[in-house]
């Protein structure tokens, strides 16, 4: 790899991968799977709508449904290898931690006029943080492959933060 971004994330994921039991980063890693994370967001999405927030949930599912959109094609594009699968490509951005944001922040942000500010939040940033330290430790993605996702996903999450405030305006 080559260039001063790609040097230093080469030189971070050489730090950090296997510096913790595979076991642990691979089921923080799994926090990412869409049969864990979407779930989340459906349940909480399902709640929101049953409590009035309906254009809040929809738009949370939709976003949902943009991140396949977002990340293969950047992933096609790029052919980035794997930290430690330097043969195979696809690893950039990471589609794991895109699912993790959006569904965890997704559903803090659903939840948060009916159970507080605070802890939803808290929950999404230890689950998101959670998947992404599990990848960049197990050497499934370097650590600009999770960033990218997180700064990818944000304006998804700040649509749906609008959605939701729209709502709450509206109803109270």
């Amino acid at each position: 790899m080559r260039g001063p971004l790609l040097s230093w994330d080469a030189r971070l994921s050489g730090e950090l991968v296997r510096t913790a039991p595979d076991t642990v980063t691979e089921a923080l890693s799994d926090l990412g799977n869409v049969p864990v994370a979407l779930p989340a967001l459906l349940l909480a999405a399902a709640y929101a709508a049953l409590r009035g927030n309906r254009r809040g949930a929809a738009a949370a599912v939709a976003a949902m449904a943009l991140v396949p959109a977002l990340v293969v094609p950047l992933k096609e594009w790029t052919a980035r290898p794997g930290p430690l699968e330097p043969w195979a490509a696809g690893y950039f951005p990471s589609g794991h931690t895109a699912t993790a944001f959006v569904a965890y922040a997704g559903a803090a942000l659903l939840l948060r006029p009916h159970l507080g500010r605070r802890w939803p939040m808290a929950a999404a940033v230890v689950l998101t943080g959670a998947t992404a330290a599990g990848l960049v430790l197990r050497g499934f993605h370097w650590p600009l492959d999770v960033l990218a996702s997180l700064l990818l996903c944000t304006p998804l999450l700040l649509a749906v933060g609008r959605s939701c405030r729209g709502t709450r305006r509206s109803s109270g």
